[in-house]
C-alpha cells in the first residue's frame, strides 16, 4: 500500500519563508507544495488545487490571513481545507475554537515542521 502525497499551500507575503516552508515539507515529509505570497492568490489556488492543507500567514498586506480564512469558509469548493495560520505573534492561543486547524508560531524549525503539521492535523508524519 502507498502512502498518500500531501498536497500543501503555503501562504505568506515573506518570500523566504515561503521557500523555507516548500524546502522543509518536500525535503522532510516528500509533499507536494505550492505557494501562494496573498490572500487574494490563495483563494485561486485553493479553488483550483484544493490542497490538503493551506498554511496560512496571519499579517499579510491587503488581504490579512483572517480574513483569507473567512472568504476560504464561505466557498463550498474551499470550505473543507483545513487551514493551520502561521504568526509571529506571541499569542497563538487565541484562535482556538475559529475552525483553524492549528497555529505554528515564526520563526518556526524547518526540520521540525512537517511533524508539527502532521501532529495538528492527526497525520501519519
Amino acid at each position: 500500500m502507498t502512502e498518500q502525497v500531501r498536497r500543501v499551500l503555503v501562504v505568506d507575503d515573506d518570500e523566504l519563508l515561503r521557500e523555507v516552508a516548500k524546502a522543509s515539507l518536500e525535503l522532510v515529509a516528500g509533499w507536494e507544495v505550492s505557494t501562494a505570497s496573498s490572500g487574494q492568490e490563495a483563494e485561486e489556488m485553493a479553488r483550483e488545487q484544493h490542497p490538503d492543507l493551506i498554511m496560512l500567514d496571519v499579517m499579510m498586506p491587503g488581504q490579512d490571513g483572517p480574513t483569507t480564512f473567512a472568504r476560504l469558509r464561505e466557498d463550498e469548493r474551499t470550505e473543507d481545507i483545513p487551514v493551520v495560520f502561521l504568526t509571529a505573534k506571541n499569542n497563538t492561543e487565541g484562535w482556538q475554537g475559529s475552525g483553524v486547524a492549528g497555529v505554528i508560531a515564526k520563526p518556526f524549525d524547518a526540520m521540525r515542521l512537517a511533524a508539527q503539521v502532521s501532529r495538528l492535523l492527526g497525520w501519519d508524519a
